[in-house]
């Protein structure tokens, strides 16, 4: 029982200081957060956050990681989830724009952005628990279909990547230089991806 109240604990202790990161980065940028003014918002001491991290960076890829899974939380990832193929994928690219476009994540991305410039490890940790960790996840999921015969998808990666582009496009590009884009042409933008990616990866066009 003891055994158990004390992983409970350290799982709360390792929450509460994610938590306090994330507020920390995506508020106040990397450079401008501290592991002192962290380990405080949490409750906990220095000692506790260095003990489950062991550094900043640590911290950043938890605090990205906990993004990420918020996102993946709006939509479903398995090869046998409900609906359609192409409702799936609208979902998914739906939730994909939603949650880029979001002021607090448009801020954070360009704060890593800049301090990738002092530090290339920032935008590397940022990468590795972000982006690349939902290409995979998408790229699985196609993988998944193509196996089952609905697409023909010989490089789920690559597949996954222009499904990506083609929902942002250039709304992203948009947002990121301060130019607030409209919930409908986002919509119109999605439904396109989607079409013409079942298009392009249709069990017509596999290659014996």
């Amino acid at each position: 029982m003891s055994s158990d109240r004390n992983t409970r604990t350290k799982a709360t202790k390792r929450d509460l200081i994610v938590d306090a990161a994330s507020r920390s980065f995506f508020e106040h940028g990397y450079a401008a957060s501290s592991i002192e003014q962290i380990s405080a918002d949490a409750g906990v001491s220095k000692v506790t956050v260095y003990k489950h991290f062991g550094d900043k960076s640590a911290l950043l890829s938890a605090a990205v990681e906990r993004e990420c899974d918020r996102m993946r939380g709006h939509f479903e990832l398995e090869p046998t989830g409900c609906g359609t193929i192409a409702e799936r994928l609208f979902t998914i690219g739906e939730a994909m724009v939603a949650f880029l476009a979001r002021p607090k994540m448009i801020q954070f991305e360009r704060r890593i952005a800049a301090e990738t410039e002092r530090d290339p490890e920032i935008g590397q940790a940022f990468l590795n628990s972000g982006p690349r960790t939902m290409m995979a996840a998408l790229a699985r999921l196609l993988e998944a279909i193509d196996a089952s015969g609905d697409l023909s998808i010989a490089d789920p990666m690559l597949a996954a990547e222009q499904f990506a582009a083609m929902c942002k496009g250039f709304g992203d590009l948009e947002r990121r230089f301060g130019v607030t884009t409209d919930g409908a042409t986002d919509r119109r933008r999605i439904e396109a991806a989607v079409d013409v990616f079942l298009k392009a990866y249709a069990p017509a066009n596999r290659r014996s």
